[in-house]
């Protein structure tokens, strides 16, 4: 996507943390990359560590164009 600036960072964990954010993560309505996102900011504000908030995304359809 253009103007998106997100690091893409390849993961390995155990496959039972990765269920367990699979779970966390459906029943928060989020994807499972959204989760851990969120779960690292969590720990992060849990050490002190401040980033600003993150930019919204777009969400929906484009808008149709007119011909």
């Amino acid at each position: 996507m253009p103007g998106d600036e997100r690091k893409a960072y390849p993961l390995r964990v155990d496959p039972a943390l990765w269920a367990a954010v699979e779970r966390c993560a459906a029943a928060e309505l989020r994807s499972v990359n959204a989760q851990v996102e969120c779960l690292l900011r969590e720990a992060l504000a849990g050490r002190g560590v401040k980033l600003k908030a993150p930019s919204p995304r777009k969400r929906g359809r484009p808008p149709k164009r007119e011909s």
